[in-house]
């Protein structure tokens, strides 16, 4: 498949309601749902392959899985900042703000201008782009130092207050990988979660203590050292 119209005749003929009511009751409220599985979409990706022009004509068409596709087959390399800015300011989601955060933007050469950036948006999936990142970034990119994720500490301490829910779920998120990255950064996540668990504020309680939870666990400590 080459063009975008071959993929949404695919896509079209894929869509299911039934998971279109899965989407919605697992928050997804994007405007264009065509109701396919992950499994579907990977498939038809496997059809694709990287292809950064077809990905920005998907992306186009402003329809949910074909924007999934899209996080799936532009490189890396060549998405612009221009074209990230474009992106990052439709998303409507949370699940594509993470698909395009682990799929694509990690890998990107822009990663770091995108978290100084965007963190400081009011917008909710906007906001939630940055620490998507910064939890992808410690997971995925390896040979990157532990010493660079030590910036990050202070940005979740201070968004840390940020109540709504795709917010501060990935704040919390971003504080558990990185802690969970390697035994040089688990004791400085595990401080800030405890700090934050004793705060009066109660959004900053709830990403501390579910972070703490996670941290302090016997297994995780176990698999860190592995």
């Amino acid at each position: 498949m080459e063009t975008a119209k071959e993929v949404l005749n695919l896509l079209f003929a894929l869509s299911d309601e039934k998971i279109i009511k899965q989407k919605q009751y697992f928050g997804v409220k994007a405007d264009k749902v065509l109701g396919i599985s992950s499994p579907q979409i990977k498939q038809t990706v496997k059809k694709i392959n990287t292809n950064h022009n077809l990905a920005l004509e998907l992306w186009e068409t402003k329809y949910h899985e074909a924007r999934m596709i899209s996080t799936l087959i532009a490189d890396p390399n060549l998405i612009t900042l221009k074209e990230i800015d474009w992106w990052i300011h439709d998303f409507d989601s949370w699940d594509i703000v993470d698909a395009a955060c682990y799929n694509l933007l990690r890998y990107s050469p822009h990663a770091e201008e995108i978290i100084e950036k965007y963190i400081t948006y009011e917008e909710e999936y906007i906001r939630r782009t940055p620490f998507a990142l910064i939890a992808g970034l410690a997971v995925g990119i390896k040979d990157k130092p532990d010493q660079d994720f030590l910036k990050y500490f202070p940005l979740i301490e201070k968004y840390a207050f940020d109540e709504r829910n795709f917010v501060w779920k990935a704040v919390n998120w971003a504080l558990r990988q990185i802690g969970k990255r390697s035994l040089y950064l688990h004791p400085k996540a595990l401080a800030i979660s405890e700090k934050l668990s004793l705060s009066d504020n109660p959004t900053h309680r709830k990403i501390g203590k579910d972070a703490f939870r996670e941290l302090s666990d016997p297994k995780t400590i176990a698999r860190i050292k592995k």
